[in-house]
């Protein structure tokens, strides 16, 4: 198994678990998860989002933003940005920046979706209810 394939599945194992409220098995197998990610040479938007959802699983906002922060470093307009963003100050409690990382994501999504990127087909379906969710928090129409 590549250094890839091994992070991807431990990302996917702890994601599983996280959705199961098995947070024994999230706190067992996260470290090995953040480890493979480290051992890789560099990481791309896709793998920054991973890791900044494992970190929302482990509890730990502000080093999800930190990968948000990233990756718009170098993608400004990634919608990987806006879904760690509204998650982890959601965390925090912090309403009004959850609300603005919602709004950011429903003006970029547009111009974002239409740029094809390979990580949005691989997160379509967690897109597509993130853009629901952003527009029943904003009171905007699914369709914009």
């Amino acid at each position: 198994m590549s250094p890839d394939e091994r992070a991807n599945r431990l990302f996917n194992r702890v994601m599983i678990l996280a959705e199961a409220g098995k947070n024994d098995s999230v706190r067992f197998f996260l470290p090995m998860a953040l480890g493979a990610y480290s051992q890789l040479p560099t990481l791309d938007a896709d793998a920054r989002y991973h890791v900044g959802l494992l970190q929302l699983a482990g509890g730990d906002p502000s080093a999800a933003l930190a990968q948000a922060d990233t990756i718009q470093r170098a993608i400004p307009t990634h919608l990987f940005i806006y879904v760690l963003r509204a998650h982890a100050y959601r965390e925090r409690g912090d309403a009004r920046q959850e609300a603005r990382a919602y709004a950011d994501f429903l003006r970029n999504e547009p111009a974002e979706m239409a740029r094809n990127r390979p990580e949005y087909a691989d997160h379509s379906d967690a897109l597509t209810s993130f853009k629901a969710e952003a527009s029943r928090v904003t009171g905007a129409r699914s369709g914009t």
